[in-house]
């Protein structure tokens, strides 16, 4: 069984959390969203059939976006695997700095998200955010960039930020969103590999194509490695939004046996990138 430190899950408390985005009349508008609508915990990354979670990396799941440290409260209490923590932090707020130096007293935080979407040329071109990135940066840590790389705007103001922050940690979420290989996408990742500091997690294939294949999602995948090169590429679950399409054991049963890396490629993709960027302390 393969050892798997998985860098994109999401933990739902229920009973304590927001989790606005869970319910009707929010995006994303996905009408199968009741599927989810339930809490989840550490014990369901068990079920992972063919790979043996041994850590994982928890991304900000909209538990509290007014008091963000709420959430990383509720994982160091009851998480025993090890994990890290990205925090939700707006980037366009006036209180970035206060909640940040919260944030900052909890032992598992190793960066933060603020989900770009549409809005991230107009984000990333704000000066304002480029100091709040800047004071991640001289803490050390990572900022998780969730955009539309087919956006060649959202992409060049991305490229941009990193080139006046060339110290800064980015690491893309969900393969930059393609819904399949095309011209813009592959323009977009050919100019960000160029950031020594970017790297890229290949996950969230079920929020375009509920019917997601290992076929269909592994060249996009090929083609990010050839461009950023193996160690600054890590396969995710993005669970539990993975079950809208297939359940967690068949998301590594796709990774892990249907696409058919070799050893070493395998090792890197699931386990010793993760670790290494997101700081675990695995043996």
């Amino acid at each position: 069984m393969s050892r798997v430190i998985d860098p994109h899950v999401h933990l739902f408390n229920l009973e304590d959390g927001d989790y606005h985005w869970l319910q009707e009349g929010y995006e994303p508008e996905w009408s199968d969203k009741n599927k989810i609508r339930r809490s989840y915990n550490e014990s369901d990354l068990n079920q992972s059939g063919s790979a043996d979670i041994v850590g994982f990396v928890h991304i900000e799941a909209g538990f509290d976006n007014s008091s963000p440290w709420r959430e990383l409260e509720w994982l160091e209490r009851h998480c025993k695997l090890p994990f890290r923590s990205i925090a939700y932090l707006d980037l366009t707020s006036d209180r970035f700095g206060e909640h940040l130096e919260k944030l900052k007293g909890f032992t598992s935080l190793v960066g933060v998200r603020y989900i770009l979407d549409n809005a991230a040329q107009e984000v990333l071109s704000d000066p304002n955010v480029l100091k709040r990135l800047e004071m991640l940066s001289d803490n050390q840590l990572v900022f998780e960039a969730q955009l539309s790389l087919p956006d060649q705007g959202a992409s060049c103001a991305l490229a941009d930020m990193m080139q006046q922050l060339p110290n800064l940690k980015v690491v893309i979420n969900h393969c930059g969103s393609p819904l399949q290989l095309n011209e813009q996408w592959m323009h977009s990742i050919t100019r960000l590999a160029h950031h020594p500091e970017c790297y890229i997690k290949c996950s969230g294939w079920e929020m375009f194509n509920r019917d997601w294949s290992a076929e269909q999602a592994k060249p996009i995948i090929s083609f990010a490695i050839r461009q950023f090169g193996l160690t600054r590429v890590m396969l995710a679950s993005n669970f539990p939004v993975s079950e809208l399409a297939c359940t967690y054991a068949e998301v590594w049963q796709r990774y892990l046996k249907e696409m058919k890396w070799k050893g070493f490629e395998k090792d890197m993709l699931i386990f010793e990138n993760a670790k290494r960027i997101y700081q675990l302390d695995i043996e």
